[in-house]
């Protein structure tokens, strides 16, 4: 059995009867900050660690991730909306969606492209500091750097390219946000979805128009400046995310030639 002592009793209980007992107070004060150094000096060391990226088991949390993003669907099938919110919340707290949000922006095409910060997380150890900067709190996007690319008719299509930690949090919440707009979508959209391709969508086209009973006109639309037109508005009230964050990214704004631009409509392009 352990021995009754000051060391022994809780701090709320150490509490100054007599000279002697002042030793049990700073006793405990000395207890606490030694833990709280050994806590901070526990969380410097794991960011700080150049070898945890490659220690990540990427298989387990593609699993932990993809068992998140099965409850939303489920959810948002069940149109149980605070739970969808609840459990996006999860997610987008949860180590492994910020690691594989950070693998996805650091092997993609864009990787070596930065953002008006001129920063790219090319380095294991960077790589591993950039899972722990994905947080909302204290969290402001930068501006988008703009970029011009030309189109096939000689005119120039203009691109946004976000930093590096804005990108990653752009595909943290993707991963929140994919299994509701999957459980959502028309079934018969092709664009910008996961696992569907242009195959998908002409083996549909074919199975629309291969017999003769079936439709014989085929209409092309197209909506003029459709990303540049984007009610703000809109967005905020029907994307079942974040407000605060999406707000910030839909105003970040963007610099085009070392002047800054503020945005009051549209979505760029650009991100993911």
């Amino acid at each position: 059995m352990a021995g009754i002592g000051v060391q022994n009793l809780p701090c709320s209980e150490r509490k100054q009867t007599s000279a002697g007992s002042l030793i049990a107070r700073n006793t405990c004060k000395a207890t606490r900050q030694e833990t709280s150094k050994v806590s901070t000096s526990t969380a410097v060391s794991a960011i700080s660690h150049p070898e945890g990226w490659h220690t990540i088991q990427w298989r387990h949390h593609h699993r932990q991730v993809r068992k998140l993003q099965v409850r939303i669907a489920k959810a948002t099938s069940d149109k149980q909306w605070r739970r969808v919110k609840s459990l996006q919340r999860m997610l987008v707290h949860s180590f492994s969606a910020k690691a594989l949000a950070v693998k996805r922006v650091t092997e993609n095409p864009g990787r070596r492209t930065p953002g008006v910060d001129r920063q790219t997380w090319s380095t294991p150890e960077s790589k591993w500091k950039a899972i722990f900067q994905l947080s909302r709190t204290g969290y402001k996007p930068l501006p988008l750097r703009r970029i011009y690319i030309p189109k096939s008719n000689g005119k120039s299509r203009p691109l946004g390219i976000p930093a590096m930690r804005d990108r990653a949090m752009q595909a943290l919440w993707l991963l929140a946000l994919d299994p509701v707009a999957e459980s959502t979508s028309d079934r018969n959209s092709y664009g910008f979805r996961p696992l569907r391709s242009t195959a998908d969508a002409t083996g549909q086209i074919f199975n629309c128009l291969g017999n003769r009973n079936m439709a014989e006109w085929v209409l092309e639309g197209d909506i003029k400046g459709c990303f540049d037109n984007i009610s703000h508005n809109w967005l905020l009230e029907n994307i079942p995310m974040d407000r605060q964050i999406l707000r910030k990214w839909l105003k970040a704004g963007f610099m085009d030639k070392g002047i800054f631009y503020a945005t009051g409509s549209g979505t760029p392009q650009g991100g993911l």
